[in-house]
């Protein structure tokens, strides 16, 4: 089985670390952000993993290599401009003749990459978006009310939202609606395909995930790391 990883971000909101490493080599408890995620895909079957890159490119390759400590075989794919979340796969076209799995390159997850594959399979649709529920503190109560009386009150109830997780499932035929050359995001890429009629598949995981995008979320991260990850690395 074959999957992407979109290693070519700049990592501003990471700065001043990311301005002498690049975000997937960010040290996570005791590895880098991009290790964890190959080896994660390596215990679900994955042996086939495509690095996309484009800032410190050269760096991401001398550290990861060819992949074989990691337990899979690894091809990197370089941007010669920005493509955006989508369009550096217009890039592998021609290897990714079967279907297959794409990550955001600051995922922290434990979701089951083999259990997301196969429900892809069986779906009619070409793309797979796997989504998670977050809870996001409320400072006000909440009250309900009829015929001008209060009735019940809910003192700060957190709202919970259904969000994208940086996690896709592809087949092959997805290439007919992605761009050469273009910056084209995957949010574009599921507008596109709305706007067609094609249908867009929901998985919905409970597995613990982080998005490391901030430095609060790098904190986390180390503590994640020491609960989540540590023994089965």
């Amino acid at each position: 089985m074959k999957a992407v990883i979109l290693a070519g971000g700049l990592g501003i909101r990471l700065r001043p670390f990311t301005e002498a490493i690049p975000k997937p080599l960010l040290p996570i408890g005791e590895k880098a952000m991009l290790e964890i995620q190959i080896q994660n895909l390596a215990h679900y079957g994955f042996d086939k993993v495509y690095v996309a890159t484009n800032y410190k490119a050269d760096y991401i390759e001398s550290f990861i290599g060819d992949g074989r400590r990691l337990g899979v075989s690894i091809k990197f794919s370089k941007e010669d401009k920005p493509l955006g979340t989508c369009g550096p796969l217009y890039l592998l076209k021609e290897d990714l003749t079967e279907p297959f799995i794409l990550m955001n390159g600051d995922i922290l997850t434990r979701i089951n990459f083999r259990k997301l594959y196969d429900f892809g399979e069986s779906q009619p649709s070409h793309l797979t978006v796997v989504t998670t529920e977050i809870q996001t503190p409320f400072n006000f109560g909440r009250i309900e009310s009829s015929n001008g009386l209060i009735i019940s009150i809910e003192e700060k109830p957190p709202m919970v939202t259904e969000i994208l997780a940086g996690i896709y499932y592809f087949k092959p035929p997805i290439f007919q609606h992605i761009p050469e050359n273009e910056y084209f995001g995957i949010d574009d890429l599921i507008k596109k395909m709305l706007s067609l009629s094609r249908p867009v598949s929901r998985y919905l995981m409970h597995e613990y995930w982080l998005d490391i995008g901030r430095l609060d979320d790098f904190n986390e991260a180390q503590v994640a790391y020491e609960k989540h990850f540590k023994e089965s690395q």
